[in-house]
Protein backbone atom coordinates (compact mmCIF):
# COMPACT_ATOMS: atom_id res chain seq x y z
CA UNK A 1 0.00 0.00 0.00
CA UNK A 2 1.45 3.60 -0.85
CA UNK A 3 1.97 6.24 1.99
CA UNK A 4 0.43 9.16 1.69
CA UNK A 5 0.69 11.29 5.18
CA UNK A 6 -1.08 14.33 3.79
CA UNK A 7 -4.33 14.78 2.17
CA UNK A 8 -7.10 17.90 1.17
CA UNK A 9 -10.72 16.81 1.64
CA UNK A 10 -13.83 19.02 0.95
CA UNK A 11 -16.55 18.11 3.66
CA UNK A 12 -20.71 19.26 3.65
CA UNK A 13 -22.77 18.53 6.30
CA UNK A 14 -26.61 18.16 5.66
CA UNK A 15 -29.17 20.38 5.71
CA UNK A 16 -32.24 20.10 7.84
CA UNK A 17 -35.74 19.54 6.69
CA UNK A 18 -38.47 21.93 6.26
CA UNK A 19 -41.47 21.90 8.30
CA UNK A 20 -44.84 21.27 7.31
CA UNK A 21 -47.85 23.36 7.25
CA UNK A 22 -50.90 20.55 7.27
CA UNK A 23 -54.45 20.96 8.31
CA UNK A 24 -56.09 17.82 9.72
CA UNK A 25 -59.33 16.67 8.21
CA UNK A 26 -60.93 14.32 8.75
CA UNK A 27 -64.97 13.03 8.16
CA UNK A 28 -66.93 14.04 11.87
CA UNK A 29 -63.71 15.67 12.60
CA UNK A 30 -64.76 19.47 13.30
CA UNK A 31 -61.77 21.04 14.80
CA UNK A 32 -59.08 19.16 13.01
CA UNK A 33 -56.30 21.45 14.04
CA UNK A 34 -52.34 21.94 12.35
CA UNK A 35 -50.85 18.90 12.31
CA UNK A 36 -47.77 19.45 10.08
CA UNK A 37 -44.48 17.52 11.21
CA UNK A 38 -40.80 18.75 11.59
CA UNK A 39 -38.37 18.47 8.95
CA UNK A 40 -35.28 15.87 9.67
CA UNK A 41 -31.80 16.64 11.24
CA UNK A 42 -29.40 16.87 8.07
CA UNK A 43 -26.28 14.36 8.51
CA UNK A 44 -23.34 15.44 10.06
CA UNK A 45 -19.52 14.83 9.19
CA UNK A 46 -17.54 12.43 11.62
CA UNK A 47 -13.81 11.58 11.31
CA UNK A 48 -12.82 8.47 13.33
CA UNK A 49 -9.68 6.55 14.07
CA UNK A 50 -10.21 2.63 13.41
CA UNK A 51 -7.52 0.08 13.69
CA UNK A 52 -5.64 -1.77 10.48
CA UNK A 53 -4.99 1.87 8.59
CA UNK A 54 -1.45 3.57 8.51
CA UNK A 55 -1.62 5.70 5.78
CA UNK A 56 -4.01 8.26 4.26
CA UNK A 57 -4.34 7.02 0.86
CA UNK A 58 -8.08 5.82 0.58
CA UNK A 59 -8.30 10.19 -0.02
CA UNK A 60 -5.93 10.63 -2.55
CA UNK A 61 -9.24 8.53 -4.62
CA UNK A 62 -12.06 10.36 -3.02
CA UNK A 63 -11.57 13.82 -1.09
CA UNK A 64 -15.78 14.92 -1.72
CA UNK A 65 -17.61 14.04 1.39
CA UNK A 66 -21.55 14.68 1.35
CA UNK A 67 -23.99 13.63 3.98
CA UNK A 68 -27.79 13.42 3.28
CA UNK A 69 -30.18 16.35 3.55
CA UNK A 70 -32.79 15.98 6.14
CA UNK A 71 -36.44 15.00 4.68
CA UNK A 72 -39.44 17.62 5.21
CA UNK A 73 -41.97 17.08 7.74
CA UNK A 74 -45.49 15.68 6.79
CA UNK A 75 -49.13 15.49 7.60
CA UNK A 76 -50.45 13.43 10.63
CA UNK A 77 -48.04 15.30 12.46
CA UNK A 78 -44.81 12.90 11.19
CA UNK A 79 -41.23 14.20 11.32
CA UNK A 80 -39.20 13.80 8.33
CA UNK A 81 -36.43 11.21 8.17
CA UNK A 82 -32.99 12.28 9.15
CA UNK A 83 -29.83 12.53 6.78
CA UNK A 84 -26.95 9.55 6.98
CA UNK A 85 -23.81 10.50 8.54
CA UNK A 86 -20.85 10.50 6.79
CA UNK A 87 -17.42 8.94 8.68
CA UNK A 88 -14.23 9.46 7.33
CA UNK A 89 -12.21 6.98 8.82
CA UNK A 90 -8.37 7.45 9.62
CA UNK A 91 -4.97 5.80 10.79
CA UNK A 92 -3.98 6.81 14.63
CA UNK A 93 -1.91 9.62 15.19
CA UNK A 94 -4.07 11.90 12.39
CA UNK A 95 -4.16 15.58 12.73
CA UNK A 96 -7.01 17.85 11.56
CA UNK A 97 -6.15 21.22 9.95
CA UNK A 98 -8.06 24.10 8.67
CA UNK A 99 -8.01 24.90 5.43
CA UNK A 100 -5.12 27.15 6.30
CA UNK A 101 -3.31 24.23 7.43
CA UNK A 102 -2.50 26.35 10.18
CA UNK A 103 -5.55 26.05 12.30
CA UNK A 104 -5.55 22.64 14.05
CA UNK A 105 -9.29 21.38 14.76
CA UNK A 106 -8.35 18.01 16.36
CA UNK A 107 -6.01 15.41 17.11
CA UNK A 108 -6.84 11.93 17.04
CA UNK A 109 -4.19 9.38 18.97
CA UNK A 110 -6.38 6.50 20.08
CA UNK A 111 -8.49 3.62 18.22
CA UNK A 112 -12.50 4.71 18.52
CA UNK A 113 -11.84 8.41 19.25
CA UNK A 114 -13.99 10.78 17.46
CA UNK A 115 -14.20 14.15 16.38
CA UNK A 116 -17.43 16.00 14.79
CA UNK A 117 -16.09 18.09 11.40
CA UNK A 118 -19.46 19.43 10.26
CA UNK A 119 -22.81 19.16 12.17
CA UNK A 120 -26.13 18.52 10.19
CA UNK A 121 -28.78 21.50 10.45
CA UNK A 122 -31.44 20.99 12.78
CA UNK A 123 -35.04 20.44 10.69
CA UNK A 124 -37.80 23.10 10.52
CA UNK A 125 -40.36 22.96 13.05
CA UNK A 126 -44.15 21.89 11.45
CA UNK A 127 -46.97 24.54 12.17
CA UNK A 128 -48.24 22.06 14.93
CA UNK A 129 -44.95 23.63 17.00
CA UNK A 130 -46.75 26.84 17.03
CA UNK A 131 -50.19 26.10 17.86
CA UNK A 132 -51.06 27.84 20.99
CA UNK A 133 -53.72 29.32 23.06
CA UNK A 134 -54.30 32.35 20.97
CA UNK A 135 -52.78 30.52 17.62
CA UNK A 136 -54.63 27.87 16.85
CA UNK A 137 -54.51 27.70 13.71
CA UNK A 138 -51.10 29.03 12.57
CA UNK A 139 -50.09 28.58 8.72
CA UNK A 140 -46.22 29.05 9.30
CA UNK A 141 -43.25 26.76 9.04
CA UNK A 142 -39.34 27.21 9.84
CA UNK A 143 -37.26 26.34 6.82
CA UNK A 144 -34.20 23.83 7.91
CA UNK A 145 -30.89 24.85 8.93
CA UNK A 146 -28.37 25.06 6.30
CA UNK A 147 -25.55 22.30 6.71
CA UNK A 148 -21.78 23.33 6.84
CA UNK A 149 -19.40 23.53 4.06
CA UNK A 150 -15.72 23.82 4.73
CA UNK A 151 -12.00 22.63 3.34
CA UNK A 152 -9.54 20.47 5.58
CA UNK A 153 -6.40 18.95 5.53
CA UNK A 154 -5.67 15.98 7.23
CA UNK A 155 -2.09 15.27 8.33
CA UNK A 156 -0.61 12.02 9.58
CA UNK A 157 2.02 11.90 12.25
CA UNK A 158 3.20 8.44 13.05
CA UNK A 159 2.97 6.78 16.45
CA UNK A 160 6.61 5.66 17.04
CA UNK A 161 8.80 5.02 20.43
CA UNK A 162 11.57 5.61 18.44
CA UNK A 163 12.66 7.93 14.89
CA UNK A 164 15.51 8.04 13.28
CA UNK A 165 17.42 11.32 12.24
CA UNK A 166 20.04 12.10 9.67
CA UNK A 167 21.30 13.58 6.40
CA UNK A 168 20.27 11.43 2.76
CA UNK A 169 22.75 8.39 2.71
CA UNK A 170 23.34 8.21 6.31
CA UNK A 171 22.64 4.93 7.26
CA UNK A 172 18.84 5.05 8.34
CA UNK A 173 16.61 2.86 6.40
CA UNK A 174 19.77 0.13 7.00
CA UNK A 175 19.46 0.55 10.54
CA UNK A 176 15.77 -0.14 10.57
CA UNK A 177 16.54 -3.39 8.15
CA UNK A 178 19.31 -4.41 10.07
CA UNK A 179 16.59 -4.09 13.59
CA UNK A 180 13.46 -5.23 12.66
CA UNK A 181 11.29 -7.01 10.26
CA UNK A 182 10.79 -3.76 7.76
CA UNK A 183 12.05 -3.81 4.65
CA UNK A 184 12.74 -0.20 3.37
CA UNK A 185 14.44 0.48 -0.40
CA UNK A 186 18.05 0.91 0.18
CA UNK A 187 20.56 2.05 -2.52
CA UNK A 188 23.80 3.78 -2.62
CA UNK A 189 22.43 7.77 -3.37
CA UNK A 190 20.52 10.39 -1.87
CA UNK A 191 16.45 10.08 -0.77
CA UNK A 192 16.30 6.83 -1.65
CA UNK A 193 13.77 6.98 0.82
CA UNK A 194 10.46 8.91 -0.32
CA UNK A 195 8.00 7.91 2.46
CA UNK A 196 8.44 7.00 6.49
CA UNK A 197 9.08 3.47 7.26
CA UNK A 198 7.61 1.68 10.57
CA UNK A 199 9.17 -1.24 12.23
CA UNK A 200 8.81 -3.32 15.54
CA UNK A 201 12.63 -3.74 17.04
CA UNK A 202 13.46 -6.42 19.40
CA UNK A 203 16.04 -6.30 22.48
CA UNK A 204 15.96 -7.99 25.30
CA UNK A 205 12.58 -9.59 25.47
CA UNK A 206 11.00 -6.43 24.65
CA UNK A 207 9.96 -4.36 21.53
CA UNK A 208 9.26 -0.99 20.74
CA UNK A 209 8.40 0.96 17.34
CA UNK A 210 11.13 2.56 15.28
CA UNK A 211 10.31 5.15 12.39
CA UNK A 212 12.69 5.67 9.79
CA UNK A 213 12.66 9.64 8.86
CA UNK A 214 13.40 10.22 5.05
CA UNK A 215 16.52 12.00 4.62
CA UNK A 216 16.53 16.09 6.02
CA UNK A 217 18.47 18.56 4.29
CA UNK A 218 19.22 22.52 5.52
CA UNK A 219 16.19 24.44 5.19
CA UNK A 220 13.60 21.76 5.63
CA UNK A 221 11.85 23.80 8.12
CA UNK A 222 11.08 26.11 5.68
CA UNK A 223 9.82 23.59 3.39
CA UNK A 224 12.78 22.63 1.04
CA UNK A 225 13.30 19.47 -0.71
CA UNK A 226 10.85 17.16 1.18
CA UNK A 227 10.24 19.94 3.55
CA UNK A 228 9.26 19.40 7.27
CA UNK A 229 6.20 17.07 6.53
CA UNK A 230 8.55 14.27 7.60
CA UNK A 231 9.67 16.35 10.67
CA UNK A 232 5.96 15.84 11.59
CA UNK A 233 6.41 12.32 12.02
CA UNK A 234 8.84 12.91 15.29
CA UNK A 235 6.81 15.12 17.19
CA UNK A 236 5.13 11.33 18.64
CA UNK A 237 8.44 9.64 19.62
CA UNK A 238 9.60 9.41 22.65
CA UNK A 239 13.57 9.54 21.73
CA UNK A 240 15.43 10.12 18.76
CA UNK A 241 18.11 8.48 17.13
CA UNK A 242 20.63 10.61 15.30
CA UNK A 243 22.61 9.15 12.72
CA UNK A 244 26.07 10.53 11.57
CA UNK A 245 27.53 9.29 8.18
CA UNK A 246 31.15 8.49 9.12
CA UNK A 247 32.31 8.22 5.66
CA UNK A 248 31.00 11.89 5.06
CA UNK A 249 33.53 14.47 4.14
CA UNK A 250 32.25 16.98 6.62
CA UNK A 251 30.00 14.53 9.18
CA UNK A 252 30.60 17.35 11.82
CA UNK A 253 28.70 20.17 9.51
CA UNK A 254 26.11 17.29 8.29
CA UNK A 255 25.52 16.82 12.67
CA UNK A 256 25.12 20.97 12.95
CA UNK A 257 22.45 20.34 9.87
CA UNK A 258 19.91 18.18 11.36
CA UNK A 259 20.18 19.38 14.37
CA UNK A 260 19.51 23.35 13.45
CA UNK A 261 16.66 21.59 11.26
CA UNK A 262 15.32 20.13 14.74
CA UNK A 263 14.87 23.29 16.54
CA UNK A 264 14.03 25.53 13.94
CA UNK A 265 10.85 23.07 13.40
CA UNK A 266 9.44 23.62 16.98
CA UNK A 267 6.79 20.93 18.18
CA UNK A 268 8.59 20.28 21.56
CA UNK A 269 11.60 18.58 18.77
CA UNK A 270 14.26 20.40 20.49
CA UNK A 271 13.01 18.81 23.93
CA UNK A 272 12.92 15.53 23.10
CA UNK A 273 16.00 13.14 24.15
CA UNK A 274 18.44 12.71 20.86
CA UNK A 275 21.30 9.50 20.93
CA UNK A 276 24.19 10.35 18.39
CA UNK A 277 25.24 7.40 16.65
CA UNK A 278 28.13 7.29 14.46
CA UNK A 279 27.23 5.13 11.70
CA UNK A 280 29.18 2.86 9.34
CA UNK A 281 32.49 2.57 11.36
CA UNK A 282 32.78 -0.54 9.72
CA UNK A 283 34.66 1.54 6.99
CA UNK A 284 37.17 3.49 9.11
CA UNK A 285 40.30 1.82 11.05
CA UNK A 286 40.52 2.04 14.59
CA UNK A 287 42.48 5.12 15.17
CA UNK A 288 40.09 6.89 12.72
CA UNK A 289 37.13 5.67 14.84
CA UNK A 290 38.47 7.35 17.97
CA UNK A 291 39.63 10.38 16.74
CA UNK A 292 35.89 11.15 14.87
CA UNK A 293 33.65 10.04 17.58
CA UNK A 294 35.88 12.36 20.29
CA UNK A 295 35.60 15.46 17.66
CA UNK A 296 31.41 14.91 17.60
CA UNK A 297 31.66 14.61 21.20
CA UNK A 298 33.45 17.92 21.75
CA UNK A 299 30.73 19.14 19.18
CA UNK A 300 27.57 17.54 20.64
CA UNK A 301 28.52 17.88 24.11
CA UNK A 302 27.58 13.97 24.76
CA UNK A 303 28.73 11.04 24.51
CA UNK A 304 28.79 9.20 21.09
CA UNK A 305 28.35 5.16 20.03
CA UNK A 306 29.98 3.73 17.41
CA UNK A 307 27.97 1.56 15.05
CA UNK A 308 27.32 -0.46 12.17
CA UNK A 309 24.17 -1.66 10.69
CA UNK A 310 25.86 -3.66 7.88
CA UNK A 311 28.52 -5.66 10.40
CA UNK A 312 26.06 -5.13 13.54
CA UNK A 313 28.69 -3.46 15.53
CA UNK A 314 27.13 -1.40 18.28
CA UNK A 315 23.87 -1.50 17.55
CA UNK A 316 22.35 -3.60 20.27
CA UNK A 317 23.77 -0.96 22.46
CA UNK A 318 22.40 1.70 20.29
CA UNK A 319 18.89 -0.13 20.89
CA UNK A 320 19.01 -0.30 24.34
CA UNK A 321 19.81 3.21 24.92
CA UNK A 322 16.88 4.05 23.02
CA UNK A 323 14.70 1.14 24.88
CA UNK A 324 16.06 2.86 28.67
CA UNK A 325 14.88 6.26 27.35
CA UNK A 326 11.75 5.04 26.12
CA UNK A 327 11.09 2.76 29.53
CA UNK A 328 12.07 6.29 31.69
CA UNK A 329 9.61 8.35 29.35
CA UNK A 330 7.03 5.83 30.18
CA UNK A 331 7.49 5.46 33.44
CA UNK A 332 7.33 9.36 33.88
CA UNK A 333 3.97 9.61 32.07
CA UNK A 334 2.15 7.23 34.36
CA UNK A 335 3.85 8.88 37.32
CA UNK A 336 2.39 12.35 36.01
CA UNK A 337 -1.13 10.75 35.67
CA UNK A 338 -0.84 9.07 39.50
CA UNK A 339 0.05 12.42 40.82
CA UNK A 340 -2.97 14.01 39.25
CA UNK A 341 -5.09 11.73 41.76
CA UNK A 342 -8.87 11.47 41.61
CA UNK A 343 -10.44 14.27 40.12
CA UNK A 344 -13.03 15.90 42.34
CA UNK A 345 -15.50 19.02 41.97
Amino acid sequence: MKFLDLAKVYIRSGSGGSGAVSFRREKYIEYGGPDGGDGGNGGSVTVEVVDGLNTLIDFRYQQHFFANNGGSGMGQQRTGASGKDIILRVPAGTEILDEDQETVLGELEEVGQRLVLAKGGNGGFGNLYFKSSTNQAPRRANPGQAGVERTIWLRLKLIADAGLLGMPNAGKSTFLAATSNARPKIADYPFTTLHPNLGVVGIDNTEFVMADIPGLIDGAHDGRGLGDLFLGHVEKCSVLLHLVDATAGDFIQNYRVIMHEVNAYGGNLNDKPIIIGLNKIDSLDEEERVFFKEELEAVCGQNVLLLSSVSGEGVPEALRALRHVIDDTISKADQSDEDLGEWKP
